[in-house]
């Protein structure tokens, strides 16, 4: 299937892409990285006549329509992890689907390349593709079961608004709580594991996104979560190291570690933990731990 990693994963989410990778492969998918990809603009626009900024996630699916036509890939639909990557393509791609004047118009800004985008592109995220294969067949391919650990899952924004893009119901998501339940693991609730972790406020309003985080990761800790998962980079890194900012502003707060959903199956599929040493919050004590006790060690 053609996949598109974005610019994070290839950076400061590697883990997120050797994961994903390593699951993929071990389920028996084929991913095929879009030759030429670039950066989709992190941010889908909110200027309803800026169709400049459609011109650089629609250019990635023309690197789609060329693979399919070439006969690299089997199935025609493009994967994309990063959440945030998946909001902008898949708006995108529905705004020019529906309008085929606005279509015409990024074709004739992309008048350059070899071919003009169809409009035929389906854009899927990874956790819908793993759906697809279902939970009850993950659960079957787990080596290490992962029993004893909670985990809480934590959607944000990207995934589930706006609710024509949504990857499950927007307002009672399940999709993350089905796969923890299929590696063995046990869901920890949180009920603010939709809320907005700040985004890029991060940049210049710290005191606000370090409260956000607070206030999440406090859900997760009343629910006993040893654990948190996410599929975005940026919720990543605001659930990770605005803990710091967190622990500094509130004396009560519990560091939890936040990874990839995709890394915690990696390890329960037998594809090691691959986790690197770019997190504050590091994930290993809490991982190795649970493993010492229930499998003699990672």
């Amino acid at each position: 299937m053609p996949y598109y990693p974005g610019c994070t994963l290839k950076t400061k989410a590697r883990d997120f892409d050797a994961s994903t990778r390593a699951v993929f492969e071990e389920l028996g998918v084929s991913l095929v990285e879009l030759p030429r990809w670039n950066c989709c603009g992190a941010v889908y626009s909110l200027v309803s006549d800026d169709l400049l900024r459609q011109v650089a996630p629609i250019t990635n699916l023309i690197r789609t329509q060329e693979v399919v036509e070439k006969g690299e890939v089997d199935d025609p639909r493009l994967v994309v992890s990063c959440a945030m990557c998946f909001n902008v393509l898949k708006r995108a791609n529905a705004r020019l689907k529906g309008n085929p004047e606005d279509l015409k118009k990024v074709n004739d800004f992309l008048y350059l390349e070899a071919q003009p985008y169809l409009g035929k592109v389906e854009i899927i995220h990874a956790l819908q593709l793993l759906r697809e294969i279902s939970f009850e067949k993950i659960k079957e391919k787990v080596k290490k079961p992962l029993k004893g650990l909670k985990v809480s899952p934590y959607y944000g924004c990207n995934l589930l608004r706006p609710k024509d893009v949504s990857i499950d119901d927007p307002e009672n998501p399940s999709i993350l709580e089905d796969l923890v339940e299929s590696l063995g693991a046990e869901v920890a609730s949180n009920p603010r594991r939709m809320r907005c972790c700040g985004s890029y406020q991060t940049v210049t309003e710290t005191g606000l996104v370090s409260d956000l985080v607070y206030d999440i990761l406090k859900g997760a800790s009343m629910g006993g979560a040893d654990i948190v998962i996410t599929a975005c980079p940026l919720c990543a890194f605001n659930l990770d190291y605005r803990q710091k900012e967190a622990k500094e502003n509130h004396s009560d707060h519990k560091f939890i570690p936040a990874v990839y959903y995709s890394e915690l199956l990696s390890i329960a599929l037998g594809k090691g933990n691959g986790f690197t040493d770019e997190h504050f919050v590091a994930p290993q004590p809490v991982l190795a731990g649970f493993f010492e006790k229930e499998k003699g060690g990672i």
